[in-house]
């Protein structure tokens, strides 16, 4: 069969393939994503995919046959990767680290095998040179014998590479620079990326080589290329934060291996980025006391527990209609928290502006930041400064009541930690074991809460 070349239409989020454009994908129902792209078909292009195949057929295997032995791992000199990958990068994975442009990608995954001392990793580089590399790697810092660095978008030619070099760990930075001879379509397309992600796949499972891709991201926050990308691979890290501060978050959103539900802080520096053991550090009050407005709620993020700085300015509504504003922190969640405030307790705040901002530029999703909330929206309303060292967890429901959140002891052993003499919790909770250092102050509503702490003073 000769080669023939054809349009096809792609979904970018799903990667369903469909002879025509369609305004909604039939797969996954998103409206205005299919994209045209060349690709090739007949005997040749079959004869290419056969080419780039490594490995060597297999056969089915019962159950009792397969070996259910731990999977080797290697660590990466790093404690907060190392965890957050569930204890070292497993061999013959395949993990994607996506962010956006300047909060860090390439400096994290440059610094890795910088770090560890010899453990021989094949970095591929599509967007830069190996000069470039080689200055970044000077201002980080670290022996770079092991290291080898090499300039290719090609893949065929990055496979015949890492089977020659035969490395411990390849890095390929970024996958939407690379393409395959196999397609016509340019670089970056859903095609392109969708193929390579999957060539690099075979290469990983077949020979053992752990492979590190770098992602990019769209402007709305996703995963830049067909969502099978993420489908594709084992695990999915995501950097998030202001790419413009200090501080990142590297959060776990896929892992075959291990939680999901776990989160590093790195601080960007002159010399890379450093881990941030102490998250608390960043996000506890960094103020002298008497400053209204401001409340710190012991929240959850995976396994980690720490606290943060929840900040909130009320005041008059000058142009009438009262501006609610929410950085860190849903603005719906912060509405019926106000609404509850108002129904609840009586406090008169729809006629006012609110406020509310997450210290860190951390983004809160636990529910048991809702005590803080509205702690900090009464101290800043009242104009009464909330004692420093106070804290807050629980969650705050429709008709007032205060409700338990989960690992609660967890939260209190981290307050205790840093030096808090008082926490308030839910009444409806139990807790089996409190630190003799910290007073917990159980309250059952809204109301209740405001009679023990802006009444009393404490």
């Amino acid at each position: 069969m000769a080669l023939k070349t054809k349009s096809v239409w792609f979904c970018s989020s799903c990667g369903n393939e469909s002879p025509k454009w369609m305004g909604r994908c039939p797969a996954c129902g998103e409206w205005n994503t299919m994209v045209e792209e060349k690709v090739v078909t007949g005997a040749q292009a079959s004869r290419r995919h056969e080419e780039n195949s490594i490995g060597t057929s297999s056969r089915p295997l019962s159950l009792r046959e397969i070996d259910s032995t731990e999977e080797s791992r290697t660590t990466l000199q790093s404690s907060e990767m190392d965890r957050l990958l569930g204890g070292g990068i497993v061999k013959g994975s395949l993990v994607l680290i996506a962010g956006e442009p300047g909060i860090g990608k390439s400096t994290l995954s440059l610094q890795i095998p910088l770090h560890c001392r010899g453990l021989r990793t094949l970095y591929v580089t599509g967007e830069e040179s190996a000069r470039q590399v080689k200055l970044r790697a000077a201002r980080l810092g670290g022996d770079g014998e092991d290291c080898l660095i090499y300039s290719e978008t090609l893949m065929e030619n990055i496979l015949a590479e890492a089977k020659k070099t035969e490395p411990e760990l390849m890095i390929v930075d970024s996958i939407q620079t690379m393409y395959t001879q196999t397609m016509e379509s340019s670089p970056g397309s859903v095609s392109q990326i969708k193929e390579c992600a999957s060539m690099l796949l075979r290469l990983a499972k077949e020979t053992g080589i752990p492979v590190i891709l770098i992602g990019h991201i769209t402007k709305e926050g996703s995963i830049a290329g067909p969502k099978v990308l993420e489908h594709i691979v084992d695990v999915v890290l995501q950097f998030e934060g202001d790419n413009t501060g200090a501080y990142r978050l590297l959060r776990s959103i896929k892992n075959r291996f291990g939680s999901t539900s776990e989160m590093a802080v790195f601080e960007m520096t002159g010399t890379g980025l450093r881990e941030v053991l102490n998250p608390s550090e960043m996000l506890i009050p960094m103020h002298g006391q008497g400053l209204s407005g401001i409340a710190v709620g012991a929240i959850l993020d995976g396994t980690r527990s720490f606290l943060i700085e929840v900040q909130s300015l009320v005041s008059s509504a000058a142009y009438g209609t009262p501006q609610r504003s929410a950085t860190g922190f849903d603005v719906r969640r912060l509405n019926m928290l106000l609404a509850v405030l108002e129904k609840r307790a009586g406090f008169r705040l729809g006629v006012k502006d609110v406020f509310l901002n997450m210290a860190g530029g951390l983004r809160v999703s636990d529910t048991a930041c809702d005590l803080a909330v509205i702690c900090a929206v009464l101290s800043s309303n009242f104009d009464f400064a909330i004692p420093s060292d106070v804290c807050f967890a629980g969650e705050v429901g429709l008709s007032g009541e205060i409700r338990p959140v989960s690992q609660t002891e967890r939260r209190v052993a981290e307050a205790a930690r840093l030096g808090f003499s008082t926490i308030y919790v839910s009444s409806y909770g139990a807790m089996n074991h409190i630190p003799e250092n910290i007073r917990v102050v159980k309250v059952p509503d809204v109301p209740a809460l405001c009679r023990t702490l802006f009444r009393s003073g404490q």
